[in-house]
């Protein structure tokens, strides 16, 4: 069975996936259940993105800290329920995917046990409060070379050796996993937990195309999950969620955070919205075409304009440098961008100032 489907029915499938259409959701536990998992990424030129992810979903009734409550676990820098716990318990004993780990691992034994019995007695702790006594210096030409101790903390935690407790401003606390993690959660066998996260994660997206990339983080990938479809006027075979078809669709206007899951996919993002977005935070100012952390808009089912927008907490505002428009739109789009800034505004405590 081949599933064909219009744009439109792609785009409010997705829209629909990611909860952003109306009535939004009213839990966050909720939420992340649906979209699988939310990043932590700490950039706050507006808000943290994880807290920028949640505030389009639940509006004012969410709360920045609600993610670090006992319903969730942290996980390479990307929460999810505590419940789905069952389905990396299994993969936490299967050895680490890249040889040279294994080595490092090795060479540096008394160094893994040096970090456990710290934690043991002293935990929770940030990496900085943890020595580094490696025998081997992880060898990297990027930025992580010699940081012995984040490397070994996160291979531990990827054993489910360690897990994060909570943070401190910005930095993880790391505990021994059996004092995070809830002990009454059993394991899925590994084959199988990987056949559920592969459908939860194509629930989570409603439609993605069959030839997707792997990206960063997490894998956008869905295996044989959903049901093979074609969508009108864009090239190669999808999988769409059975379960998103033929229902209804009621939209809303969201600001979104530039790494929310709805656009992770740049290249799922033009084809289906023909919405031409890029970070540029990490560009020289003058290279910028839409600012420094330009907040994309979803209007109904469609991608329509990108805000310039900083929080300038010692002034008390949220500051407005520019809208910028992919096409006009008219004064009802204006005004729906506008009432959700009041809205973003009121949830960080600042007034709007364009």
């Amino acid at each position: 069975m081949v599933v064909e489907l219009s744009r439109d029915d792609a785009r409010r499938i997705a829209v629909r996936a990611s909860l952003l259409d109306a009535p939004r959701p009213t839990d966050a536990l909720d939420v992340v259940r649906q979209l699988t998992f939310v990043q932590i990424e700490t950039t706050a030129a507006v808000a943290p993105t994880a807290d920028l992810v949640m505030w389009s979903r639940l509006g004012e009734a969410y709360v920045p800290g609600d993610l670090e409550g006992e319903r969730f676990f942290e996980l390479n820098l990307l929460v999810r329920p505590m419940d789905d716990l069952a389905l990396f318990r299994a993969e936490f004993a299967e050895p680490p995917p890249y040889e040279r780990s294994q080595r490092w691992l090795d060479d540096n034994d008394s160094f893994r046990v040096d970090l456990l019995e710290l934690l043991e007695a002293e935990g929770p702790l940030t990496a900085r409060e943890l020595p580094d006594s490696s025998i081997v210096a992880w060898a990297s030409s990027g930025w992580n070379a010699n940081r012995n101790v984040s490397m070994m903390l996160d291979l531990l935690a990827a054993s489910g050796a360690v897990a994060v407790a909570g943070r401190r401003g910005r930095d993880r606390l790391w505990d021994l996993a059996e004092r995070v993690y809830h002990s009454d959660i059993p394991a899925v066998p590994l084959q199988e937990a990987r056949r559920i996260r592969d459908e939860r994660r194509l629930a989570s997206q409603g439609v993605v195309p069959l030839a997707t990339p792997d990206l960063p983080a997490e894998t956008t990938r869905i295996g044989d999950a959903g049901l093979d479809a074609t969508i009108e006027g864009v090239p190669g075979t999808w999988r769409v969620d059975a379960a998103t078809l033929d229902r209804a669709f009621r939209g809303r206007t969201a600001l979104l955070s530039p790494f929310d899951g709805l656009i992770r996919d740049r290249k799922r993002m033009l084809q289906l919205w023909d919405f031409d977005y890029s970070l540029e935070m990490y560009k020289p100012a003058a290279k910028r075409r839409w600012g420094y952390y330009a907040l994309p808009v979803l209007h109904g089912d469609r991608l329509v304009r990108k805000v310039d927008a900083t929080a300038d907490r010692a002034a008390g505002v949220l500051r407005v440098h520019a809208l910028h428009e992919d096409a006009p739109f008219g004064s009802e789009i204006a005004d729906a961008v506008q009432a959700e800034l009041h809205s973003l505004a009121g949830w960080l405590g600042l007034r709007l100032a364009r």
